[in-house]
């Protein structure tokens, strides 16, 4: 059993569902569909945790009732969270506003600085998965490198993220100001994020798929059709398969295709974190 290690937020997500789609200025009636579990941490771990592998969390949460439920919750479902810091502050919502076609607006407040301690001892784990911007990532990173499979998402602010898999979407990309059409300029900018550790600089792109950028070529994997309910979540679970598939020793077409199908089942179910629709795939 894999031991993986994750970087990633751990949020308690309340959900209002709109009648109609967002509009500047307009008025909106919602229902409140209560709170549940959700952050990158989740997303992606309970996924993982499902394929079989041991998964452990290092994020940051409050000291009040709503950081209890948040880790009751997660450690229920199986996450390792021995590993979470806690800090003085309260506990804040984060609200996924919810239109009738299952796109969602995220609203939060700024996130208290977290600082990362010293690194472990990453010979112990298989893969470091890094969707943080906690101080001190790039340091464990670069630590990590040599002993396990580094996996990253692009920080919005281009901070360094040593990786061997680095994981960014195309709206992202056109927002740094990356021409996605050149494929060279794609790959210097993730050796530039990465360092020249980078075996793959994956593009996602929604419905249309996604993109792995290497030293030699690109490989392209098309999306899953799927009926779509609620799209908080999918490229954390792209992400979670991506890794599920590399862990099999997979090419990184055939990876990424796992990631496209757990993403695909992500968006057609009504939850931020894995549903038992993923269980039910991977029991097939």
């Amino acid at each position: 059993m894999p031991n993986i290690l994750l970087l990633a937020n751990l949020n308690c997500d309340r959900v209002l569902q709109l009648d109609r789609p967002l509009t500047t200025g307009g008025r909106h009636y919602y229902a409140d569909n209560g709170r549940r579990l959700g952050g990158g941490g989740a997303n992606t771990g309970l996924g993982l945790i499902y394929a079989g592998h041991k998964v452990a969390l290092v994020s940051q949460v409050g000291n009040d009732k709503t950081a209890d439920w948040l880790l009751a919750e997660a450690s229920i479902q199986g996450l390792d969270c021995s590993l979470l810091q806690r800090n003085d502050l309260d506990t804040p919502e984060l609200l996924l506003v919810m239109t009738p076609d299952g796109e969602r607006t995220i609203i939060r407040p700024q996130r208290p600085i977290f600082t990362l301690g010293p690194a472990p001892d990453f010979t112990q784990w298989q893969v470091l998965y890094i969707n943080s911007s906690a101080v001190g990532c790039e340091l464990w990173a670069q630590a990590a490198l040599a002993h396990t499979l580094v996996i990253a998402q692009l920080a919005k602010d281009s901070r360094p993220r040593p990786c061997h898999v680095l994981i960014s979407s195309k709206s992202d990309m056109q927002n740094h100001g990356i021409d996605v059409n050149n494929s060279d300029e794609l790959w210097q900018y993730g050796q530039h994020i990465a360092s020249h550790s980078l075996r793959y600089f994956i593009i996602t792109d929604g419905a249309q798929g996604a993109v792995a950028y290497s030293e030699k070529a690109a490989v392209s994997v098309s999306s899953i059709a799927a009926q779509v309910i609620d799209t908080t979540g999918a490229g954390d679970a792209f992400a979670s398969g991506l890794i599920d598939g590399l862990l099999a020793k997979q090419e990184i077409a055939l990876a990424m295709k796992t990631g496209a199908e757990w993403a695909a089942i992500a968006v057609a179910t009504a939850s931020s974190i894995p549903g038992t629709e993923l269980q039910q795939h991977l029991a097939k």
